[in-house]
């Protein structure tokens, strides 16, 4: 996957399996464990261009739905539950989809 070649795959499949079970997704632990949090400003663009799936410039819910596929092509979707609660934290604006501004915020968080 795109994102894995910035990032330790060991750091990525130790993230995946943490959070394999249903609604065990937490989005500040995930970024921790695969080292996003100290990434540049620049690498973390790069992330979010790759999570943005239709270029849209935003991250809606059904691309936060399948954000862990983004890190492995055999990693689970997200739950509604878990998708809502990601949104939520990442959406400061209020407009129902993520920026790449407000993704930087949410991995530096």
């Amino acid at each position: 996957m795109a994102l894995a070649a910035s990032l330790k795959e060991a750091d990525i499949t130790a993230a995946l399996a943490a959070c394999a079970a249903a609604d065990s997704f937490n989005h500040k632990e995930f970024f921790a464990k695969i080292g996003m949090s100290s990434k540049s400003a620049d690498d973390i663009k790069k992330a979010f261009a790759v999570i943005d799936q239709d270029k849209s410039g935003f991250i809606e819910e059904d691309e936060l739905k399948l954000f862990l596929q983004n890190f492995s092509a055999s990693a689970r979707a997200l739950t509604d539950k878990e998708t809502a609660a990601f949104l939520a934290v990442g959406d400061s604006d209020g407009d129902g989809k993520i920026g790449v501004d407000e993704f930087a915020a949410m991995i530096k968080a």
